[in-house]
C-alpha cells in the first residue's frame, strides 16, 4: 500500500516516488497554501490514483472526487473505481502541479503534486516545503525553490493559439 506520512514523520524516514505527505494539524488560523504533497512513482492514472485514494480514505475518510493537471498524466478517464468505490476526476490544463481531494461538496485538500522523474532529495525538500503552515507560495515557485524543476522554467502552452 502507498505510504503515507504525517509530516512530523518526514524528518527521520526517507520519503520515496509513490509516497504521500499530509499536514493534518488542527490550527485556529490556516494560512498555507497545500494541505499535501505527493510524489506518484510514474504518469499512469490508474495505477497511482488507486493507492492514494486507498491511503487518504483511511485517513481523512471516503474521497468523492479528485481534481487533477492533464498535463501529468498519460490518460485521463472521468472515473476509477477503488475499493468498490467510485471517485469522479475533474481534469483542468492549467499545469499547475497540484490536485484538489474532496470528501464533499464543501470540504477540499489542495495537494502539490511532485513529479514521478524528480531525485529524492529535491523531492523531499519539496513536500517539506508545501506541507508547511506558513507556506502560501505557488506549486511551481516549491519545485524550483526545492530544485525539482528550473527556477526560470519557462511554461509552453500545449496547445497553439488560434
Amino acid at each position: 500500500m502507498l505510504p503515507v506520512q504525517l509530516l512530523a514523520d518526514t524528518s527521520s524516514e526517507p520519503v520515496l516516488p509513490g509516497t504521500a505527505v499530509l499536514r493534518l494539524e488542527t490550527t485556529s488560523k490556516r494560512t498555507g497554501t497545500f494541505d499535501g504533497a505527493w510524489w506518484p512513482r510514474s504518469r499512469d492514472i490508474g495505477s497511482q490514483l488507486s493507492g492514494l485514494v486507498i491511503a487518504l480514505t483511511a485517513r481523512l475518510g471516503n474521497i468523492s472526487r479528485v481534481g487533477l493537471d492533464t498535463n501529468d498524466w498519460d490518460e485521463t478517464p472521468g472515473h476509477l473505481v477503488v475499493a468498490g468505490h467510485t471517485v469522479r476526476i475533474d481534469w483542468s490544463a492549467v499545469g499547475d502541479r497540484t490536485m484538489i481531494v474532496s470528501r464533499g461538496s464543501q470540504d477540499h485538500f489542495l495537494f502539490l503534486v511532485i513529479p514521478p522523474q524528480a531525485a529524492p532529495a529535491p523531492a523531499h525538500a519539496a513536500m517539506a516545503m508545501a506541507v508547511r503552515d506558513d507556506n502560501a507560495v505557488s506549486a511551481e515557485h516549491v519545485l524550483a525553490a526545492a530544485g525539482v524543476i528550473p527556477a526560470d522554467r519557462t511554461v509552453v502552452p500545449s496547445r497553439s493559439p488560434g
